[in-house]
């Protein structure tokens, strides 16, 4: 039977707005790794005589091409293409200890297994946001984590070591207090994989099958020459002095050219098959195989049609390439086609390929393939062939290390105070010897740096990289100076309604705030689902907490009518029964029949669902079982549990008869409990001292329902079968994975392809996927507010107390991210301290995070408003300001020293002071003797300038100077109210 148009519309709209776009895009995952990820397939070939060659499984990504799949995935724009696990956000030591005062401890654990820690505490990028930053150096790895700095509250080395679960020793940590130490830290840290890259390149004719084929080529075509253009610049090996990736700069041995490109401060060398040595003896060219058969990666240049036939991994024969990219150009339409092969073992990375994988704007492909190939070497690493490797490495290298400093344990130089606290200044006692010590400490880890940055080893600051492209998560401000204190929210259309200390207030951007609730009532927790017109509320705490049900069209009539503010006492009519006393509620958001409620009283459910509501197929209206939504709802069941629940949520089970779940967790623990019988049944056990539970985030794959389990630093996925004879199968899925945070997050919101972790300070953005990194931000102050739909979030923004900030003249030439007088309100200025701190709401749309636009079911209660394209003079953000006292004047001449003493370029004069390089322009960098005349992109041009300004002792990203900001702001081609600031400190530090 046909809808009618109406009906059509209003389940169109149900559809959209029932269930929250975040969650799913976030259901969608399993399906979606299948079609952009690619499926495991066994790959095999055979020789003239039909013996088998090779059997290999590979994880064949080649797109989606199926245009009439039920589920049509999000357009991928270049925004999606990031790279994950960036060095400039891992390589935490180089980072943020090499150069500046920090502490080393080594120490024992109870299986006699030695390990080193090091802590320093640091101000992200001068955000006002100091943070203990720490690394753990075991056999196993290294672990990270981030601890909040409490002026009241000193940090000793045993809870930092609880925090990483490490609390039994054989030998207590004893501070090291070498200088030496940071060299040999510095070696541990670069075993987590270079940052320069070789990737291989094959020349395949058309017809050609085998490798031995493939590699006897002379030439290449005219197409492959346009690639090899496109990939990097040609460079005359002899003499070359950059990266070398392996091939002979002396003697001419492994050819005379090679193709080399910088990306996003990663120096990359290509093996070329043709521009390799020839044999015309050896017809298995051992040569040519000897860096293409060891390059983890390779790119496989094939001519001919799509319908010759395809190239497959199991033509070459290399136990070392994980990875081939078979790359095809078609004339006729002058595009590229990628497809992708993966070693099973290889777990999955990114960015997906598009649908389908064909590329038209050249610059886009270069970025899109060099940005797969990087993230697929990073991820080869993670195979059960190479971590070995590594963790047995990294184990020689901590025990050798261990062994040199064992005759040094009754000496002076190791710190006799065990547990001692992290102090951020050496005691009083030992201060003149202490400052001696440190000068000489931060002398040599700052030389260690520059030469580390000379050699090219160095991870690049990709903090100017905003400043050429969108990123989908910058933000939009959407109210400035919000004075009240946030409770919860929640998206409304395109307004915000907020609970705040003032009361409940329906926010816009651009338009007068409503109350809609006085004070009086205090709301806690909130939905607003317009589709089904009701708007559900918790309020108050203990025994007075009630659900509350109100209709949403009758508080919009109340706001358009003006009526008197509703108050406690007005809302009676509205709470559900048997709900008094309730600390948490949670509902079903997506791929449910019905609206069901589950109520948290103490360590009792209730279950209340809503009554069917028939529907006119003829008119196209649903009918009103009442003039009360209060009458609407049933309760069906109650469920009692052992402890109090602190986070639920329901998971919906295919049929919804009778396998619906609800996610509890409480103690140490997960909980799965059955809707209908009340039976629980242990998901997960947490094996810790405390536990924080964040959330239990509900997504699907391949149509079953799995849930990302988030805790202390934690996030687990874990896939739950439905109930199979009265217990659900919990079972590991072939896409399981975990991850931890780096500092313990109190929200985290899946936005699909994105997973964001809000800390007080900061956000961290990974793919859920995989969990891989790919962006974290500095937020000072920062509270989640609503993230249903678009994500809303309070931060601060200070405004200086100087007497020329309000100027008109020094605002349009200060820093892009210092927010100017017009942008953000006057703020009463604190005597005391010369700034105040303002506080404003941001969103981040959800249509940038998922790559299409999401459509809104119902305007906003609010009077519509015309929207106007935001200009360059609009921007806001959080201000980061950098300015050097005299002792960092002459703690840098001396890191320019260190430098020139390294380059042999003490001959040359040094700058006088920092203001005279302020009235220079930096100049565009033409050539370089190390690169030859290496062309290179905006985006490599801009890190090759900031790598240049690096080795001058300062950044891009740090400068205050009003004419290099100008023309970075005209260059960028967007401006946002709010930049996430990338964490990045300065290099030199105050030692005071």
């Amino acid at each position: 039977m046909e809808l009618s148009s109406a009906e059509a519309v209003s389940t169109r709209f149900l559809g959209l707005t029932q269930r929250s776009v975040s969650e799913d895009l976030g259901c969608r995952r399993g399906e979606f790794s299948r079609k952009h990820y690619g499926s495991v397939e066994l790959l095999i070939s055979s020789d003239a005589d039909g013996a088998i060659q090779r059997a290999g499984r590979f994880r064949v990504e080649n797109g989606s091409s199926d245009e009439n799949a039920g589920y049509a995935p999000g357009t991928w724009h270049r925004t999606d293409v990031h790279l994950e696990n960036p060095e400039y956000y891992t390589r935490w030591y180089f980072k943020y200890f090499l150069g500046k005062v920090h502490q080393n401890y080594i120490g024992t654990d109870s299986e006699k297994n030695p390990f080193f820690l090091s802590v320093v505490l640091s101000d992200q990028n001068n955000q006002r946001v100091p943070q203990y930053h720490s690394i753990l150096w075991r056999k196993t790895g290294t672990q990270k984590i981030c601890l909040p700095y409490s002026p009241t509250k000193t940090l000793s080395v045993k809870s930092i070591l609880s925090a990483m679960s490490l609390e039994k020793f054989e030998k207590g940590p004893r501070e090291i207090f070498h200088p030496d130490i940071q060299k040999d830290l510095l070696v541990l840290e670069e075993q987590e994989g270079s940052v320069n890259f070789k990737f291989g390149v094959l020349y395949a004719k058309d017809g050609q099958l085998t490798d031995d084929e493939m590699f006897s080529n002379e030439t290449g075509s005219e197409s492959f020459q346009r690639f090899l253009q496109l990939l990097g610049d040609t460079i005359t090996l002899k003499g070359w002095t950059g990266y070398r990736g392996g091939l002979d700069t002396k003697n001419d041995t492994t050819g005379t050219f090679s193709i080399y490109t910088i990306y996003q401060g990663h120096e990359i060398m290509f093996h070329v098959s043709t521009m390799l040595p020839y044999s015309r003896e050896n017809k298995q060219q051992v040569e040519r195989k000897r860096h293409i058969g060891n390059d983890i990666v390779t790119i496989v240049f094939q001519e001919g049609e799509e319908t010759a036939p395809a190239f497959k991994p199991s033509m070459i024969r290399s136990h070392f390439t994980h990875i081939f990219a078979l790359v095809r150009y078609n004339k006729q339409n002058d595009s590229y086609r990628l497809k992708i092969f993966s070693e099973e073992s290889v777990p999955l990375f990114g960015p997906p390929l598009p649908s389908p994988p064909v590329f038209t704007n050249h610059q886009e492909f270069r970025d899109f393939v060099l940005v797969k190939l990087i993230n697929g070497e990073k991820a080869t690493l993670e195979t059960p062939t190479f971590s070995q490797k590594r963790q047995r490495t990294l184990d020689m290298l901590i025990r050798s290390l261990y062994q040199d400093l064992m005759p040094d344990l009754h000496k002076n130089m190791l710190n006799r105070r065990s547990f001692s606290d992290v102090l951020p200044e050496s005691p009083k006692s030992t201060r003149k010897k202490e400052e001696a010590r440190q000068a000489e400490f931060v002398r040599l880890g700052q030389a260690l740096k520059l030469k580390t940055g000379v050699k090219g080893d160095a991870p690049a600051n990709l903090s100017t990289a905003s400043f050429c492209k969108k990123e989908p998560w910058e933000s939009q401000s959407f109210c400035s100076n919000f004075p009240h204190e946030v409770v919860c929210a929640d998206s409304w259309g395109q307004s915000l309604l907020v609970s705040t200390d003032a009361g409940i207030l329906l926010i816009d951007d651009g338009q007068t705030t409503v109350q809609v609730f006085d004070k009086t009532l205090q709301i806690k927790q909130m939905h607003v689902l317009e589709a089904l017109d009701y708007l559900i509320a918790r309020t108050d705490k203990g025994k007075d907490s009630r659900l509350l049900v109100f209709r949403l069209s009758s508080v919009q009539k109340d706001i358009e009518t003006k009526q008197v503010v509703r108050s406690k006492y007005d809302c009676r009519e509205n709470k559900l029964e048997r709900t008094k006393g309730c600390h948490l509620y949670a509902i079903n958001t997506h791929h449910g029949s019905e609206l069901r409620i589950v109520v948290a009283i103490r360590n009792k459910l209730l279950l209340i669902t809503k009554k069917y509501n028939p529907c006119n197929s003829l008119t196209g209206s649903c009918l009103s079982l009442s003039e009360s939504p209060v009458e609407e709802f049933q309760y069906i069941r109650e469920i009692c549990l052992s402890d109090p629940p602190v986070v639920m949520t329901l998971v919906d089970g295919p049929t919804g008869d009778s396998d619906n779940m609800i996610c509890v967790a409480y103690r140490h623990q997960f909980d799965l409990v059955n809707e209908s019988t009340g039976e629980s049944y242990r998901l997960h056990h947490i094996e810790a001292n405390k536990v924080n539970f964040v959330a239990a985030i509900d997504v699907y794959e391949d149509g079953e329902a799995g849930l990302l389990l988030c805790y202390n630093y934690v996030c687990q996925y874990r896939k739950v079968y439905p109930f199979n004879g009265g217990s659900p199968l919990i079972q590991p899925s072939a896409y399981d994975f975990h991850f931890s945070w780096n500092q313990v997050p109190y929200a985290v919101v899946c936005a699909f392809p994105y997973i964001l972790a809000f800390t007080t300070d900061s956000i961290e953005i990974r793919l859920v996927v995989n969990g891989n990194l790919v962006h974290t931000a500095v937020v000072p102050e920062l509270q989640l507010v609503a993230s249903r739909l678009d994500i809303y979030f309070k931060a601060a923004a200070a405004v200086s107390g100087s007497s020329h900030s309000g100027s008109k003249e020094m605002s349009s030439r200060s820093s892009p991210q210092t927010p100017t007088a017009y942008d953000i309100p006057e703020c009463s200025v604190s005597s005391s301290e010369g700034e105040v701190t303002c506080k404003s709401l941001y969103k981040i749309p959800l249509s940038n995070l998922v790559g299409r636009s999401v459509e809104r079911p119902l305007k906003s209660p609010l009077t519509p408003k015309v929207v106007t394209t935001p200009t360059s003079s609009g921007i806001t953000s959080l201000p980061v300001t950098h300015s050097l006292s005299l002792s960092r004047m002459e703690i840098k001449e001396i890191a320019n020293r260190t430098r020139k003493e390294l380059l042999g370029l003490l001959d040359e004069p040094i700058p006088k002071t920092e203001g005279a390089q302020k009235q220079k322009k930096i100049p565009r960098r033409q050539s370089d003797p190390k690169q030859g005349a290496v062309r290179s992109t905006s985006s490599d041009r801009i890190i090759s300038a900031s790598f240049e300004s690096y080795s001058e002792g300062r950044h891009l990203s740090t400068s205050s100077d009003p004419d290099s900001v100008a023309n970075r702001e005209e260059s960028s081609p967007f401006s946002f109210p709010f930049h996430l600031t990338s964490l990045y400190d300065e290099d030199i530090i105050d030692l005071k």
